[in-house]
């Protein structure tokens, strides 16, 4: 189903590649006007590039979301495109796996930053720049790992972990102002990104374990996060939306 976001403004971080340029790609095809974040701006500027080529509408912003500062920035840019921000996506993650005894203190900070400071600073950048009377939504980006233990992912694990506490929390907090709260949680999509970290051969494997019998893709992904920010879903709130194929079924 292809929904009509026409004057909606969706911010979209980590839009660079992989689920999130594919993301910002769907919103802007359903006439979402997307502010497209990426800390490398080669790419988010390529992102929001071909998405004004496909005849949509975005804006490219270049920034390390895990500082508050620019994401503070960012969100002031983007509002003053349309008044407003209707939704923001945190999907922008660093992967990284290795045993516990490897987790070093600089990488870990680092997905620290991005993946669970970065959920503070976009409440408050959706708070300064929402529409109390028109509503809002935020959407996370969690996975399996949160509810189940794999090796060598400790540090992914912990900020997952979080992804779906802080959700929780602030669809308690922040739904009597309106602001819908909800999580997508993906498994096992090959994206680029996430080849450079495990083999084609290891994506058959996973694909086997998976009750559907196959790998997720971006499409799915995207998909699920259009549907929550719909009316169709204006009474979820609070949930963590497994797209992973049955895993979650079977911890």
């Amino acid at each position: 189903m292809s929904y009509d976001f026409s004057d909606k403004y969706y911010l979209v971080t980590g839009a660079g590649r992989g689920l999130g340029e594919h993301l910002a790609r769907h919103l802007a095809s359903c006439g979402a006007t997307v502010g497209v974040v990426d800390v490398d701006g080669d790419s988010c500027r390529r992102t929001a590039a071909a998405i004004e080529q496909a005849g949509g509408s975005a804006f490219a912003y270049e920034g390390d979301v895990g500082r508050r500062e620019t994401f503070r920035d960012v969100a002031k840019a983007f509002a003053a495109t349309g008044g407003r921000i209707d939704a923001i996506v945190n999907n922008a993650m660093i992967l990284h796996y290795c045993p516990v005894q490897d987790v070093e203190p600089e990488r870990l900070g680092a997905m620290l930053d991005v993946g669970v400071k970065a959920l503070f600073w976009s409440a408050q950048a959706l708070l300064e720049h929402y529409d109390p009377e028109r509503g809002a939504s935020m959407i996370n980006l969690a996975s399996p790992v949160a509810a189940r233990g794999f090796p060598n992912t400790s540090a992914y694990s912990a900020v997952k972990g979080a992804v779906v506490a802080f959700t929780r929390v602030m669809a308690a907090e922040l739904g009597p102002r309106r602001i819908r709260v909800n999580a997508v949680s993906p498994a096992s999509v090959p994206t680029p990104g996430a080849m450079g970290l495990n083999t084609r051969e290891e994506y058959e494997k996973r694909a086997a374990r998976i009750p559907l019998r196959r790998n997720g893709t971006e499409e799915d992904n995207s998909r699920a996060v259009a549907f929550l920010l719909s009316d169709d879903a204006s009474f979820v709130h609070g949930e963590v939306f497994n797209v992973d194929g049955g895993v979650a079924a079977t911890a």
